[in-house]
């Protein structure tokens, strides 16, 4: 007698915009119904191609990655290299719907930036990382635009915000060297002037990830110039020239990497690369600090969208799933599990845009001092947050799928593997709480950033809620206090509890931010998932500082007897 094997249907997804709760009510609370009514056609749009064209085409190109040919077959140097399907798709759908243009169009004022990243947000999870590049881009177009050069304005801004694929433009952001790492004031790249004026690289980048890009910004020392970060200086450097032959560089190799394979990343040696000094022959790391920022705020954009994409894809599965009698949807451990799960996400998702929110501000009415102050450290610590929830929630998600979640030609490792990079690229979790730590140890964001949290918990009605913000203020102070104390207590004490301050400061941040939504959804709806989720998350732990002894840590991280 033959026997079917029984075949496990494969998870499956559908409109990423309208299956979005958490989304679509963020987007009614914030937008005004004119803006909200104009926007949401195109997040619609793409939210079916997210999750239906899109994501197929992503599965099925599974297995491409790029291709670095370093020579041609008749002995010329030509370093090409041929990004996968679905990048190329990626990158004609980017300039369509506008994945850069629609902050510099303005179109919404305030407004533009959040409608912006909520496409980034639909866009990334089936389109392979593609959002490296374009976070780049955006944070070359802002910083050409702070720099006032009106040549390099007029001659690249164009093509950095055009919705014409034919003329769109990425940039890439060439900073890491094997010397400095995020010590970046460590460069080795040298900058002269030839003869004729025009300024020259000479080093080697050792790690750039838009390497098929149209132009970049670098940093590279002016001969001549002091050691350390002010004496580096801020270059535009155009890739090809007109014959679209590379300027001097040389593709050493692709970078053999844990995740974000399809991002061609590449080591670079620049040798007389012709560069135009974007501003002044200095301070290259603060002039460049821009680019930085918004980085960094995609960042945390494509990590709260990979915790999306990994929970629609376990929900759908537990749907589907059958073990011990029942599907995984009704079974209490597994649901207990995806509670926990979808709490973190809907965290990190209003967190990650706060921070964008600030942005679309700081662009159009401008902020006060103290907001400005705010925005610096809600970069970092929301990057620092949501780069480690997005691993925690991948692990997870994997895990949900028992054996599956392990196999390759599920698709389902890459969430983990490409999650990874987020607590690393643009500033580790470690390296990024030590920036907070500079801004709050001169008293800049502090006030605020309390201000803020006492705003959000101010509007709760439900005594829950009420609570719940209670915890979130009170963590706060009790973190600042800490900071306080730690301060008399010398460099070494304070650092060594950095990452659980900054962390600490995040999940506050996050919590009244989940009590705000929670209480509008509340009122407008009836609906209590968005308060459940601030319970759940609180549960989680929020205040994560304890008392730390320097030399029991020495120890414990040398392997050292304890004195």
């Amino acid at each position: 007698m033959k026997i079917e094997p029984f075949n496990q249907p494969a998870p499956t997804l559908g409109n990423q915009y309208n299956d979005d709760r958490v989304l679509r009510t963020y987007l009614r609370r914030l937008l005004p119904t004119n803006v909200l009514a104009a926007v949401e056609p195109s997040l619609q749009a793409l939210g079916q191609l997210a999750g239906n064209d899109l994501y197929a085409l992503q599965l099925a190109d599974r297995l491409n990655e790029p291709v670095l040919t370093q020579w041609d077959a008749w002995g010329e140097r030509i370093d090409h290299i041929e990004v996968t399907p679905l990048w190329k798709k990626a990158e004609k759908l980017a300039a369509e719907y506008g994945l850069v243009a629609a902050a510099y169009e303005q179109q919404y004022g305030r407004f533009s930036r959040p409608y912006q990243f909520a496409l980034a947000y639909l866009f990334h999870p089936s389109t392979d990382v593609y959002t490296c590049p374009l976070a780049m881009t955006d944070g070359a177009a802002r910083t050409l635009l702070l720099s006032k050069n009106q040549v390099l304005i007029k001659r690249a801004l164009p093509h950095l915000t055009s919705r014409d694929s034919g003329q769109f433009w990425t940039s890439g952001q060439w900073m890491t060297e094997s010397t400095g790492g995020s010590d970046v004031g460590l460069s080795e790249t040298i900058a002269q002037k030839d003869a004729a004026g025009v300024w020259r690289l000479y080093g080697r980048k050792w790690f750039t990830s838009a390497t098929t890009s149209q132009m970049a910004l670098t940093l590279a020392r002016p001969e001549g110039n002091g050691p350390g970060g002010r004496g580096l200086a801020m270059f535009y450097v155009e890739l090809r020239d007109a014959k679209g032959k590379l300027q001097n560089i040389q593709v050493n190799r692709l970078k053999d990497k844990l995740g974000t394979r399809k991002v061609p990343t590449a080591e670079l040696t620049l040798d007389g690369t012709p560069a135009i000094p974007v501003m002044e022959l200095a301070n290259g790391t603060r002039n460049i600090v821009p680019m930085l920022h918004l980085t960094r705020t995609w960042n945390s954009i494509t990590a709260v969208a990979f915790m999306r994409r990994g929970l629609a894809l376990t929900r759908d599965y537990a749907r589907k799933r059958q073990a011990f009698g029942t599907n995984l949807a009704q079974q209490p451990l597994h649901i207990d599990t995806l509670a926990g799960l979808q709490a973190e996400f809907e965290a990190a998702f209003h967190l990650s845009f706060y921070l964008v929110e600030l942005i679309g501000l700081d662009e159009t009415n401008g902020l006060g001092p103290a907001q400005t102050d705010l925005l610096r450290l809600l970069t970092a610590v929301t990057k620092l947050t949501t780069g480690r929830q997005a691993v925690a929630v991948a692990s997870e998600v994997l895990e949900t799928f028992g054996g599956a979640g392990y196999v390759e030609d599920t698709g389902l490792p890459a969430l983990l593997r490409d999650s990874q990079v987020l607590p690393i690229w643009e500033g580790t979790t470690n390296v990024l709480s030590l920036d907070a730590l500079r801004s709050l140890a001169k008293g800049i964001g502090s006030g605020a950033l309390l201000a803020k949290i006492k705003a959000c918990t101010a509007v709760a009605t439900d005594p829950g809620l009420i609570e719940l913000g209670q915890r979130a203020e009170k963590a706060v102070i009790e973190a600042l206090h800490w900071l306080a104390q730690a301060q008399t207590n010398g460099k070494a004490a304070v650092e060594a509890g950095a990452r659980r301050f900054a962390l600490t400061l995040g999940r506050s941040l996050a919590l009244a931010l989940l009590v705000e939504q929670a209480q509008w959804s509340l009122d407008q709806d009836g609906d209590g998932r968005s308060r459940a989720a601030a319970q759940r998350f609180a549960q989680a732990g929020i205040n994560l500082l304890a008392d730390v002894d320097t030399a029991v840590a020495y120890a414990l991280a040398n392997d050292k007897p304890l004195a």
